[in-house]
């Protein structure tokens, strides 16, 4: 019996497997441009302008969340989440700061996207609402450094480590102080963007699975 199949025209096969990815909380574009380089149409958003040219929203990300997205990445702010910042915690609870950083990660995370990501450092999140599905670190994906990154995932396999490499150093905590110290901390390795886009882009694993039919079709 002929399996049920739809047919694509051989010059749209290459368009199949492209996702609309959301890169919500991202000015540098590293991950926006992993997944435009590995053929995706991905946008990033956030309030600051992006420090690469490329498809980006200015502004607030609930403007752009409900837009039909296939997969959204996720870099919500740390300052009032991450366990570094832990002497500073009480005061961040009675004002509030705390509450409105977590009520924050919780919109993304239920955002109406069937794949997400959220990326943070070691934070509360943990605690307050779930463990992270995975923690990372820059050398498994070619940066001799060191820095704890947890992801909570949904609808998304974990990623596996591309480049193993030697050097365990934590640059991060060494920075001198200055004005743009907090944009270096929180800007994604560009091994680690590429190792989403490669594994969660799912295009290779999707192109494989359309075979030739006739030199004219594709079978799916």
């Amino acid at each position: 019996m002929t399996p049920i199949a739809t047919h694509i025209p051989r010059k749209q096969a290459a368009e199949y497997a492209r996702l609309r990815v959301l890169v919500g909380c991202e000015y540098s574009g590293t991950v926006r441009d992993a997944f435009i380089t590995a053929g995706h149409d991905a946008m990033s958003c956030d309030l600051l302008p992006t420090e690469a040219p490329g498809p980006h929203y200015q502004g607030d990300i609930r403007d752009v969340l409900d837009y039909p997205w296939d997969m959204a990445i996720f870099h919500p702010p740390c300052t009032h989440l991450s366990v570094s910042g832990a002497r500073h915690f009480e005061a961040k609870r009675m004002d509030g700061r705390q509450q409105a950083a977590a009520s924050f990660f919780m919109m993304l995370a239920r955002a109406p996207i069937e794949r997400i990501a959220i990326e943070n450092p070691v934070c509360i999140m943990s605690s307050l609402w779930r463990k992270a599905d995975q923690t990372i670190q820059p050398w498994q994906f070619g940066h001799g450094e060191t820095k704890a990154t947890c992801l909570w995932l949904k609808g998304l396999p974990l990623l596996v480590p591309t480049s193993i490499v030697e050097g365990r150093e934590n640059r991060i905590w060494r920075m001198p102080p200055s004005a743009d110290r907090w944009k270096l901390r929180s800007t994604t390795y560009p091994g680690i963007a590429k190792a989403m886009a490669e594994q969660w882009g799912g295009r290779q694993r999707t192109e494989q699975q359309i075979h030739a039919r006739d030199g004219q079709e594709v079978l799916v």
